[in-house]
């Protein structure tokens, strides 16, 4: 504690303070140790006081970082001291301000708005371009899914498709002319609605909280980042329509499948049946058990977006859906409307931006079908987010837009809300920022409950908001959607359970291993940095750059194998002293190292390196055992930090996994 004492070197009154008493008093161990109360007590006080506090946590630099946290688990009591302690960040790192700048502000209204539109399922003509133009003809061709993920069929086209025609699948492109010879082409996206699906007959006695589910995402995007970039979207989530912001919110693995099928399906990749491209017996995701099918069966209409479809959560490395996954599915839109060069200026659809018919397609939803059928709404958008430190700036005013006419329509008095990323960002220049490294883990994750189930479920909703200071992940959003589906009134959960619902007390004491998170991930880890000449760190480079080199192994023909360049940082791993308490977990699945029990004989180690000559940036982490003098590392253990672009065109389509590690021969000159 003496240590922590004098770390704190901007309290100079606090320091006088603490050297008069104990010049004035060490001759007395007991006022001695009345007197290091004292210091404790007067350096928690400036910290708490003197340090910017933003959304919660105290702003810190990465030493001041570790100081807090030491605080954080000695002014606990027995009773909170087995917790998770997530690292304190800044929102605005000295770093990150020349990284975030305000991008150049859309255009796409330029000229006139779309002549086309979709209001309620009913094909509209523009009033607006009718006066301009004078009469206006458009040939209308639905368009609609092939036999998989990747085919897309045009249909029979309707010459002179009149307002107010009911259109008849929920995506079509319009060839129009006027009468002063003008002319006008797109591709619009709405919903023609199914029949009004009805619940199926069971006998179970399952109690559904009647709950409509809109789910609002974005790629690559930490907590903090989404304040940076959408703050007014944030305010009105957080003080207008009272969202629960989850700030221990923690993901369980690389990418997007990883944060996307927990969240969906409540398992992990590697515990669902196979369906990467490539690998033997794989086949497509249909059979995964999907929280939309649950909900389906309840009498839910259902309904899935993402964009992007290069590079599809569920169709990159995996084989997709054989059949249709939910009854308003957008890829079909965007397997087209993405192929069409020249469509509309950049980001644009006609006049509007693609992120706002990407959240029209979630209004119009809940705008064509009547209130008493339930709906299940998961938008998921990369485009602006995925490659892009800035662009996300452009929706701000949109989203909030959006939430506002969802609020005042009436839509969110019967909807839980959950506006959410998958991660932070994981190859732009925040990356490779220590801090950056953190978000990445700490992605944002808010909910909303309605406020008539705030008013008939206070305990839950007392519960909800313990848990936004509580470590989360994934698999306890699938618990959530459970409880949905089949409320249980849980008050309390155990240390046991892998996945536990929001509307449940998560306990404090719950560590990443519980939550299973494995140690590579895991933001509630405390790290000691060694220098990189360390011959424990160069040993590890070492293992980590031959497990990646073994894993193109098998197309060493195509793929280089890669050297080392550089070891450009190195840690040592420790669980926090709460972590050191659970000694001899429960849980037995063998994936999640027990570092409790290890940690005296063994060790973590973490290392980035360089490799040539892809200029592969990768961190691994890797156990260290002292009985055998080794060193392990698993795939499930290795991130790649920078964009390896076109490096692994000869496999990555045939063998996506692979596309991460492997540097294509015929690219050396």
């Amino acid at each position: 504690m003496y240590l922590l004492f004098f770390q704190s070197q901007n309290s100079r009154e606090t320091m006088s303070l603490y050297t008069y008493l104990r010049r004035r008093l060490r001759r007395s161990l007991v006022i001695k140790l009345a007197c290091l109360c004292c210091a404790f007590v007067a350096t928690t006080t400036f910290l708490s006081s003197s340090t910017r506090v933003l959304s919660g946590r105290r702003a810190s630099s990465h030493e001041s970082m570790k100081i807090s946290l030491s605080l954080s688990r000695l002014g606990n009591s027995s009773d909170h001291a087995d917790r998770c302690l997530p690292p304190q960040m800044e929102l605005w790192p000295p770093s990150f301000r020349a990284m975030f700048v305000k991008p150049k502000p859309l255009t796409c209204s330029r000229a006139e708005e779309n002549w086309v539109y979709v209001d309620r399922g009913q094909f509209q003509i523009s009033v607006a371009a009718i006066k301009r133009h004078g009469a206006i003809k458009c040939v209308y061709t639905p368009l609609m899914r092939g036999d998989d993920d990747f085919k897309t069929v045009w249909g029979d086209p309707i010459k002179d498709m009149k307002p107010g025609t009911r259109i008849q699948k929920d995506f079509f492109k319009v060839d129009c002319t006027a009468s002063d010879g003008k002319t006008h082409f797109n591709i619009h996206a709405g919903i023609a609605p199914d029949p009004d699906p009805k619940p199926e007959p069971s006998s179970n006695t399952k109690k559904p909280l009647e709950l409509n589910i809109l789910m609002v995402g974005f790629d690559s995007v930490s907590r903090l980042t989404w304040m940076r970039s959408v703050p007014k979207t944030y305010d009105y989530l957080v003080n207008v329509l009272g969202t629960t912001v989850l700030e221990g919110y923690n993901i369980v693995g690389d990418g997007t499948p990883q944060a996307l099928l927990p969240i969906l399906t409540g398992k992990t990749e590697w515990e669902l049946p196979e369906a990467r491209r490539g690998q033997p017996e794989a086949k497509p995701v249909d059979g995964h058990p999907w929280i939309w099918n649950d909900l389906k069966r309840l009498g839910y209409v259902t309904q899935f977006a993402e964009d992007r479809v290069h590079i599809g959560t569920f169709t990159y490395r995996m084989l997709g859906f054989k059949k249709q996954p939910v009854n308003h599915y957008m890829r079909t839109y965007y397997l087209q409307s993405e192929k069409i060069g020249g469509l509309s200026r950049y980001l644009c659809t006609g006049s509007l931006p693609r992120h706002v018919v990407f959240l029209n397609y979630a209004r119009d939803l809940f705008r064509t079908y009547p209130a008493s059928t339930r709906k299940f709404s998961f938008l998921f958008q990369g485009e602006l987010s995925h490659d892009s430190t800035n662009l996300m700036q452009l929706a701000d005013d949109d989203i909030v837009e959006f939430l506002k006419d969802m609020k005042s329509s009436g839509h969110l008095d019967n909807t839980v809300l959950i506006m959410m990323s998958d991660h932070g960002a994981r190859f732009t220049s925040v990356r490779q920022s220590v801090q950056g490294k953190l978000e990445e883990r700490n992605p944002f994750m808010s909910i909303r409950f309605p406020p008539s189930f705030v008013k008939t479920h206070p305990e839950a909703m007392k519960n909800l908001r313990t848990n936004a200071h509580r470590l989360t992940t994934p698999f306890d959003i699938h618990a959530t959607f459970e409880d949905i589906v089949d409320y249980k009134a849980i008050m309390r959960a155990e240390l046991t359970q892998r996945g536990i619902s929001l509307l449940t007390e998560i306990p404090e004491a719950r560590t990443c291993k519980h939550a299973g998170i494995e140690p590579h991930w895991c933001a509630c880890l405390t790290w000691n940095k060694i220098d990189v000449s360390d011959k424990m760190a160069i040993r590890a480079a070492g293992v980590l750059l031959a497990t990646i080199n073994a894993l193109t192994e098998e197309q060493r023909s195509r793929c280089v194998r890669l050297t080392l360049g550089k070891i450009s940082l190195a840690v040592r791993y420790k669980p926090n002293e709460s972590v050191m308490r659970f000694r001899k977990s429960k849980d037995s699945d063998g994936r999640i190292p027990d570092l409790s029990d290890q940690m005296d004989n063994d060790a973590m180690y973490q290392v980035a390196i360089v490799t040539k000559p892809n200029d592969g940036h990768y961190e691994g982490t890797l156990s260290y055992s002292q009985k055998e003098d080794k060193f392990r590392a698993k795939e499930s253990d290795i991130s790649r930090t920078n964009k390896y672009g076109s490096q692994p065109h000869c496999v990555m389509d045939r063998l996506p996994r692979l596309r991460k590690y492997c540097y294509c021969k015929e690219q050396i000159t």
